[in-house]
């Protein structure tokens, strides 16, 4: 006999979830899957609020569904084992009290790292983990650099422990760095050009994208064809990198807790995220936005 949806999602949640591509968020109530198996039902004590959220609550990709609660990754108290199968029912995300989530996609939390400050890790900490990793730039002795559109962020940014600063508007650095890096993480969410970015390349440098822009972003590859075949000494890769896979995520976080290592967090009550979005969008936080969940979440 077929179960009832009250049967197959027994777990009632609380969230704030967008109902339109306008991204506008406001108070939700819905029902979680149950659990089964080697499922977890887990609560919610913070989120953080990343750029792909907005992309998603405005359905810049394209493929947003409604109502829409955002997010996916938070540090959350497990409550039981147990999780079914997946019915083809809309997911939900973690701006939201309660989640059901299979034991392998749950990763174990260093005690010694605050839940605020460690919650933006699991997203965009294995985003830029994974990369460097898979593409050897965690060999000693490299020298760092953090590159911005403005030279606003250099002092705020010298206590992260880069080597050297680099303003992508200022042609006279740009002349300066060409040809001289080994490689460079991508994290822009905005459409940009690449060729400049290619351009500061060592031969078979390396571009890795990790944002994900709007719109897609143009490279002029016949260009780059010729300029590979004339000019082989500056030949480069270029590649893209989603998040990383579970094994490398905890072997990240467990890194993350051996050396102290923490996200810079402004953490906000849940009725302040429509005005932390603004903020995102206009890249008014430094560095990252963080729901207290568990204290402020209140059910209608």
């Amino acid at each position: 006999m077929a179960k009832s949806p009250e049967q197959e999602h027994p777990t009632k949640a609380f969230g704030w979830a967008a109902s339109d591509p306008s991204g506008v968020l406001s108070p939700f109530k819905f029902s979680r899957r149950a659990t089964g198996g080697k499922g977890r039902k887990v609560q919610v004590l913070y989120c953080g609020i990343c750029h792909s959220d907005l992309h998603m609550l405005k359905n810049e990709w394209g493929f947003s569904t409604y109502p829409l609660v955002p997010e996916n990754y938070c540090p959350k108290n497990i409550l039981t084992y147990g999780a079914t199968y997946y019915d083809g029912t809309t997911t939900y995300g973690g701006y939201s009290d309660v989640m059901v989530a299979e034991e392998r996609y749950v990763v174990r939390f260093p005690e010694n790292l605050p839940l605020d400050a460690g919650a933006p890790l699991l997203c965009a900490g294995i985003t830029v983990y994974s990369p460097l990793q898979h593409f050897g730039f965690t060999k000693p002795g490299m020298h760092i650099v953090i590159s911005t559109s403005t030279s606003k962020k250099k002092e705020a940014t010298e206590h992260l422990g880069a080597d050297s600063f680099l303003v992508s508007r200022d042609p006279d650095q740009m002349q300066a760095a060409l040809g001289t890096m080994d490689g460079i993480i991508d994290t822009v969410s905005a459409v940009h050009p690449l060729l400049p970015l290619i351009d500061l390349l060592k031969s078979h440098g390396k571009l890795v994208m990790v944002g994900a822009p709007n719109r897609h972003l143009s490279c002029q590859s016949f260009l780059c064809l010729w300029v590979s075949k004339l000019l082989p000494q500056i030949s480069a890769i270029v590649a893209g990198s989603n998040i990383g896979g579970m094994k490398e995520t905890q072997e990240m976080i467990d890194f993350a807790g051996k050396h102290n290592i923490t996200a810079d967090v402004e953490v906000v009550p849940m009725d302040y995220v429509n005005t932390a979005l603004e903020r995102l969008e206009k890249a008014d936080v430094r560095y990252r936005f963080v729901i207290d969940i568990g204290n402020t979440l209140k059910a209608a």
